[in-house]
């Protein structure tokens, strides 16, 4: 991570998963990394993203330990209660769309409002939460995936909103949603078969690059995919 600061700080939120226990790995390997922190629900602190004084309480400990640089939410719900995604308007249901709405958008919507001010005032700071394609309004054709699907449209436009009001106060802060492409992992596994996908390790390298060349203006709020570009909102 060359654009920022020599020994910066990284906090990764999901590391317990495939794709966040991959990007612990990986800044643990950079020499400018001075430390990372990887948060879960079985971590300490624990952080639970159901649970807003959980998120609360998990930035107030850490905020002793001096600004953060980089932060990554690395969370996410495909299939609820081991429901598959819907394919057709018949198969919708209430609570198991308040949930995919409770993991993919509200519980990364508050993350950021308790982790938003560990970023430095007056140095570069990245900010990137795990978004997805099926996430975009316009490159929607092939319909189906309901609850996914408007769970990280609206992720994307908290995320969006987010970056507005953080930019006023750090304005060298960038902020931006990311799809990691297919990835193999327990979440994807039911879905995607012995389909073609990357490996968490290369889906967290490739992330990490195209957060390290997002410009310092223009490029917060943004909505980018694991090559770097940019996905239709």
């Amino acid at each position: 991570m060359n654009s920022l600061p020599e020994g910066y700080r990284a906090l990764v939120v999901g590391a317990g998963g495939a794709i966040g226990g991959a990007l612990v790995q990986a800044l643990q390997a950079d020499p400018r990394c001075a430390a990372v922190h990887g948060l879960s629900r079985r971590g300490q602190p624990a952080l639970d993203l159901g649970s807003e004084p959980s998120i609360a309480a998990a930035a107030a400990s850490l905020r002793a330990d001096g600004p953060v640089h980089l932060l990554l939410c690395a969370t996410g719900v495909l299939q609820v209660q081991g429901r598959a995604p819907e394919k057709r308007l018949a198969e919708l249901d209430a609570a198991t769309m308040a949930h995919a709405f409770a993991v993919n958008a509200i519980g990364p919507a508050l993350l950021i409002k308790h982790f938003h001010e560990l970023l430095p005032l007056r140095e570069r700071s990245l900010l990137g939460v795990l978004s997805a394609r099926v996430g975009s309004i316009g490159d929607n054709r092939l319909g189906g995936w309901y609850s996914y699907r408007a769970s990280k449209a609206a992720l994307n436009m908290l995320l969006r909103t987010a970056a507005v009001e953080v930019a006023r106060k750090r304005p060298l802060a960038v902020l931006a949603a990311l799809h990691p492409g297919t990835v193999r992992s327990p979440l994807s596994a039911p879905i995607i078969g012995s389909a073609p996908a990357t490996t968490p390790a290369d889906a967290a390298r490739y992330l990490l690059a195209v957060l390290d060349g997002l410009p310092a203006e223009g490029a917060s709020g943004g909505f980018f995919a694991w090559d770097g570009s940019p996905i239709p909102w």
